[in-house]
């Protein structure tokens, strides 16, 4: 697929529109503007499925940016780049806090998350939509952070059914070492074993040598395994595991981008299911997706994936709420609105913050057939 922009070009983008935007007021909302915050990984590990999900905010941002804005105001995205390092992303966070944002969105990765939280913990300034599901950011101690999808638990649950469904109770998990990796493994541990599954062994993987690992995990003879890690290497052990003569089941969390391990996997892929928290990316059904496809038609950006989805459906989200407060805006009332959103339905995608701080529950499972095709 192609990136919205060339890296470099993004960056100086992202430069610009930030010391543009110093002469903003403290809450990020001028006459002409509204300015949001944002760091994740524009480059270095994960930046693969950050870029994505950047590219499908900045263009529905665009979208409303071409159409006037929102009451007036064109929404301004500042992205700053923390190349997957939480030392990183806790500096930009202090960058974009000082120079005045309305609130921050769309950060990548647990770890990142929890670097810089501290920051706006006190605060007024809420982070929306970070793609990042370790489970204690819905909790209270995360208090200024809206998430659009479930934690892993969730995720872990609807797998662990569909396991269970086949008659596939023995387990086993193979995880990259990575800090999002690792937060979904543990989500994995204590919701499958709370639901019966016997897990037999957990293999760390690094790199791309990853036979020792799947000789471990297979050793006791589990009648599925769920592979925790990115699309690249996440491929590699599901390919390592077929040479092999595992026949099972094999499953991946949400992290694992299921149409871009489709994608790597091809024919090889038969039989993978992997947990998604949108709707399909190459879908027809809900209308959203189908607005998508067309404006990433429209700026010859490629197909969409699943995290372009994701990055499309936060920035429509976030701009709906947007649109429900008065024509001056304030973190407060931004919140307010938020908190407002009652079974809304963003083009089908069904969005509900009442009295929860999780817009959406939805967890499907989408297995790769035998031509590499992702079905439902």
């Amino acid at each position: 697929m192609k990136t919205l922009h060339p890296l470099g070009q993004t960056l100086i983008v992202a430069v610009l529109a930030f010391a543009g935007a110093v002469v903003h007021s403290q809450d990020g909302v001028s006459k002409t503007s509204i300015v949001l915050g944002q760091t994740l990984a524009m480059s270095g590990p994960g930046s693969s499925l950050a870029q994505s999900f950047h590219q499908g905010a900045k263009l529905y941002f665009d979208t409303v940016n071409a159409a006037g804005g929102v009451n007036g105001r064109k929404i301004e995205l500042v992205t700053l780049d923390d190349q997957g390092n939480p030392a990183n992303t806790l500096v930009n966070t202090k960058k974009l806090l000082d120079q005045g944002v309305l609130s921050l969105f769309g950060f990548y990765g647990s770890p990142q998350v929890t670097a810089a939280y501290p920051l706006i913990k006190d605060g007024d300034v809420l982070l929306f939509a970070p793609m990042a599901a370790a489970d204690e950011f819905r909790g209270a101690l995360y208090a200024n952070v809206y998430s659009l999808r479930p934690g892993y638990s969730e995720e872990a649950a609807a797998i662990t059914r569909h396991a269970a469904a086949l008659g596939a109770r023995k387990l086993a998990i193979l995880h990259a070492n990575d800090g999002e990796s690792l937060a979904a493994l543990e989500s994995a541990q204590r919701t499958m074993t709370s639901m019966g599954a016997n897990l037999l062994t957990t293999a760390a993987f690094t790199g791309s040598k990853v036979g020792g690992s799947v000789d471990k995990a297979l050793a006791p003879g589990p009648e599925s395994v769920l592979v925790i890690g990115d699309s690249q290497s996440a491929a590699l052990v599901v390919r390592e595991l077929r040479a092999k003569g595992f026949r099972g089941p094999i499953y991946g969390f949400s992290n694992t981008g299921e149409s871009l391990l489709a994608e790597l996997l091809g024919k090889s892929g038969a039989g993978v299911v992997v947990a998604r928290v949108v709707p399909k990316s190459d879908g027809t059904k809900v209308a959203l997706v189908r607005e998508l496809q067309a404006d990433a038609a429209a700026a010859k950006l490629g197909k969409p994936n699943v995290y372009m989805v994701e990055g499309y459906i936060a920035a429509r989200v976030y701009t709906e709420a947007l649109r429900r407060v008065s024509k001056e805006p304030t973190r407060a009332k931004l919140r307010k609105a938020i908190e407002a959103l009652d079974d809304v339905s963003i083009g089908g995608f069904r969005v509900h913050f009442v009295e929860d701080r999780v817009g959406s529950r939805l967890v499907e499972l989408g297995l790769i057939d035998s031509q590499g095709r992702v079905r439902e």
